[in-house]
């Protein structure tokens, strides 16, 4: 006869606990993938009616689009500083000093975008409180507005993503073993592919946002496109890392340590 033990009344059997860096990967590929969400309308579709056409302050279209276009850029700004100090409590691990470069790297990279929102909505009044028949005298105004976010998005998505997504980020995630080596190098070469093309484009050795750009961004967009899925449906690869962290969680908390926090 089998005799089947069965837990006392009222109390449930204890599940094995969550590997303590799943929640920080999923938060961090979330606000990853938030940044495509984010950056990809306003470059395609909501701001070239603004960029693209000198008479923008004669015409009459609306600023709909620009202003939201300008509030997508706002959320990119926080997706991008909360992905990389999230990241940094787990990159500091392998690497401090490369961490704390990834997350300046980032803050750079909002700076730029930030200036190119200011140019933006500096465009949008520029239209809208000295627009009508003498608008066409601001038109040079206007253009220098139009050419500071073009720079803007050349110097920090057009480059120093490239420094600190690409080259930074794939090399620490190569070496900790977090995530798949593949994927890890697919940054390195985007990375790479990214300032270069960057640098051409800042000594107009090519145009901007020409073919040979647009290829050379590819591996970058799906480097941090594959990355950011990756971290949310699986987490990170498990590693000496994720092993000293888990160990760290599993260490029960003193009172001493209580009171600290």
């Amino acid at each position: 006869m089998t005799i089947t033990m069965r837990p006392a009344a009222g109390k449930r059997p204890k599940r094995a606990p969550m590997d303590a860096t799943r929640k920080t990967a999923f938060l961090a590929g979330a606000l990853f993938l938030i940044t495509y969400l984010a950056s990809i309308p306003p470059k395609i579709a909501l701001y070239p009616p603004l960029l693209g056409h000198a008479d923008y302050i004669t015409g009459a279209g609306g600023d709909t689009p620009a202003l939201w276009g300008a509030f997508l850029e706002v959320i990119l700004i926080i997706a991008n500083v909360g992905s990389a100090v999230v990241l940094f409590s787990v990159l500091k691990r392998q690497h401090e000093g490369l961490a704390l470069a990834f997350v300046g790297a980032r803050i750079v990279e909002s700076a730029f975008i930030a200036v190119g929102i200011l140019s933006i909505l500096s465009l949008v009044t520029l239209r809208q409180d000295f627009g009508g028949a003498d608008a066409a005298a601001y038109e040079p105004v206007a253009q220098a507005l139009v050419a500071i976010h073009d720079w803007t998005f050349q110097l920090g998505p057009g480059f120093v993503v490239g420094v600190g997504n690409g080259l930074i980020l794939g090399y620490l995630m190569y070496r900790s073993g977090l995530v798949p080596r593949r994927m890890a190098v697919l940054g390195l070469i985007g990375g790479t592919m990214i300032c270069l093309s960057g640098t051409a484009v800042i000594f107009d050795l090519i145009q901007p946002d020409s073919p040979a750009q647009l290829i050379a961004s590819v591996p970058e967009f799906l480097w941090e496109l594959w990355f950011g899925i990756y971290l949310m449906v699986k987490g990170f690869k498990p590693s000496a890392i994720t092993a000293e962290i888990n160990a760290e969680a599993a260490q029960p908390v003193t009172s001493e340590q209580e009171a600290h926090s």
